[in-house]
């Protein structure tokens, strides 16, 4: 085949093609006034916002050093407690499993 003819029918294809494309565009565009659009429409302002831009932005709280100490205290001194009320806990589980275990092998 001759190079040009390739090209020529190349051209051709990419013609249709576009006019293809021009028609399906066409046809979108003329849908769109045919279904309504979901959601707020573009261009269209929320009143909430304007209210709440009036509004100061709050400043962003902080801990004193010796705040910030007293709350560590506090949680060392609760994980203190848990940590000496969890092996009490294991014991009366051990004490209540050996206790059953005793029971359970009569035989006659």
């Amino acid at each position: 085949m001759d190079i040009r003819k390739i090209v020529a029918e190349i051209d051709a294809k990419i013609a249709s093609l576009q006019q293809a494309r021009a028609v399906l565009v066409d046809l979108d565009e003329s849908n769109e006034g045919l279904k309504p659009r979901r959601g707020r429409p573009k261009g269209s302002t929320n009143s909430a916002k304007a209210t709440t831009a009036a509004k100061p932005a709050k400043r962003k709280r902080s801990l004193s050093p010796e705040g910030r100490k007293r709350i560590a205290e506090a949680m060392k001194r609760r994980w203190a407690e848990r940590r000496n009320e969890a092996p009490k806990a294991a014991k009366k589980v051990a004490v209540k499993k050996e206790a059953v275990k005793k029971e359970a092998p009569v035989k006659k």
